[in-house]
């Protein structure tokens, strides 16, 4: 059958949808697996997740567009235009790694840093819950597995994996939880107002985890890492940085975050080309633990925060905007 705006779910498709958001008159549910037999004719049933983005109905005023998306790996690039505002992405496995959606795109391949991503994430009030946005394409300079320019927009359960830049944290405000990320350089990168909390960052390679981008100092954009882990492998002795400075008011936080012993006992470097601009920089630590939360070595244009300025960094206040928007109750709605 085919669900279409308005109507009701059968029994099967019932079945098919549990554990999601309860229906609403204004919603629309599709599918999308590799086994599906559907095309640019269908309506609920498609072979991959752009074919969906491009031909699913639209769902009414105040609904949202869910794609289930079954396991299997997804060799495509996706694009979210602005247009499809308020769309979820819901892996149907038992865990992120069962679905995949993947490319092999480098910067120096396809026009730039800006042209390699295997996702691209435009539309507000993206969701994606349970799925793994990877590019492949390895130690080759600039690949990004997922550029977000969404503002509201959040990410549960999911694995982003890459290595130089894997995941372009552009525009908006971006709640990240229970997730893993993944790189070698500069592998969270842009100027959102983003939050990554109780999630994993690994590095396998010397690098930097975070190149923030904020470029005044009125902007309130900026990157908090709370109540997450840490982790790296195969520093080859030259251990990481947590971040360097892309832009001038660069900005990073960490808070009660676990660090390992192969962190740089500076923590933080600066970027060559913007070395003049280090007192602009925003880099801040609070209750950090692990051997690489010593922080006596900090640069001096680093900052150890009170309890009271940790505050503002808090996850439900770092991203509450002049709208009053929750990213924490939102997310534990999500399955």
């Amino acid at each position: 059958m085919r669900l279409r705006m308005f109507a009701a779910p059968s029994l099967a498709l019932a079945a098919w949808l549990v554990s999601v958001p309860a229906l609403t008159a204004q919603d629309v549910h599709v599918k999308v697996s590799p086994d599906s037999k559907g095309n640019t004719s269908s309506s609920d049933d498609f072979p991959t997740i752009q074919m969906a983005m491009d031909h699913a109905p639209d769902p009414g005023p105040n609904g949202r567009l869910y794609l289930h998306i079954a396991p299997g790996t997804y060799k495509e690039r996706v694009w979210v235009s602005r247009r499809r505002a308020h769309t979820t992405f819901l892996g149907t496995g038992s865990d992120p790694s069962q679905v995949v959606i993947t490319a092999a795109r480098t910067g120096p391949t396809t026009g730039g840093t800006f042209f390699s991503e295997s996702v691209e994430i435009n539309g507000d009030d993206f969701q994606a819950d349970n799925v793994t946005f990877e590019n492949t394409a390895g130690n080759t300079g600039q690949a990004v597995a997922i550029a977000v320019s969404s503002d509201r927009a959040i990410f549960k359960h999911c694995r982003f994996l890459g290595d130089q830049d894997t995941l372009f944290a552009d525009f908006g405000r971006q709640y990240y939880v229970d997730s893993y990320i993944a790189g070698g350089v500069d592998f969270i990168f842009g100027n959102a107002t983003a939050v990554f909390d109780r999630s994993e960052i690994h590095i396998f390679r010397p690098g930097y985890l975070t190149a923030q981008s904020r470029t005044t100092a009125e902007q309130t954009t900026g990157y908090v890492i709370t109540n997450s882990k840490v982790t790296a492998e195969n520093v080859e002795g030259k251990g990481f940085y947590l971040g360097r400075p892309w832009r001038a008011y660069s900005r990073g936080v960490f808070m009660h975050t676990e660090l390992p012993a192969t962190l740089n006992p500076q923590g933080w470097q600066e970027w060559k080309s913007n070395a003049a601009d280090l007192a602009k920089t925003f880099y801040a630590e609070f209750g950090n633990t692990g051997p690489g939360a010593d922080t006596a070595h900090r640069p001096s244009w680093t900052h150890q925060l009170t309890a009271a300025q940790a505050k503002p960094f808090e996850p439900a206040v770092f991203l509450k905007g002049s709208d009053g928007w929750n990213p924490v109750a939102e997310a534990a709605r999500l399955p």
